[in-house]
Formats: C-alpha cells, structure tokens, sequence
C-alpha cells in the first residue's frame, strides 16, 4: 500500500466508526421515541382517541422540515423518514384499541 491509499484506508475507517455510533444514536433514540408512543397509544385507547391525530402530524412535519433545513438535510428526505416513523406509531395504537 502506498502512503496515500494508508491514509485513506485510515480516512475511511475513521469516519465508519463515526458513522456506527450515529448509528447506535439513530436506533436508541427511536426506541425511547417508540417507548413514549407506546405510552401515548395506551392513553387513546384508554380514552378512546383516535390513533391518528393529522392537525400534530402536519406540525410535527413542518417541524421537521425545518429542523432538516437547519441541519442541511434534505427536507423531502425528513419528510419520509417522519411519515414512515407516524405510520409505524398509528398501526401500533390501532393494535392497541383492539
């Protein structure tokens, strides 16, 4: 290997590791998410609420955009990656009113 190829090889490995523990952050941080929304969904059911709320969705979602955009991440991206996260929340709390 050459002296360039080492650093990269260095380079590269460095930010993997970066990238793992943003990683383990992503994954903790949506199970204590999932944790409160679990609780959130025992409280509808509890009350008879509906799963769904589209008022909080929508500002949950302007929210996040603009978090997005002051992280210099795509907006369009947060805004799937939110979508995907509140259809998981609503099918957990229609389980939970069952």
């Amino acid at each position: 290997m050459t002296d360039y190829s080492e650093k990269a090889a260095l380079i590269l490995k460095e930010h993997r590791e970066s990238i793992d523990r943003l990683d383990a952050i992503l994954i903790y941080t949506l199970g204590e998410r999932f944790k409160h929304t679990q609780s959130v969904g025992k409280l509808k059911a509890t009350y008879d609420l509906p799963a769904s709320d589209p008022k909080r969705e929508a500002q949950q979602i302007d929210r996040l955009e603009d978090l997005a955009k002051r992280a210099d991440l795509d907006p369009k991206f947060a805004t799937k990656f939110l979508n995907f996260i509140i259809s998981e929340v609503i099918q957990h709390h229609k389980k939970q009113q069952k």
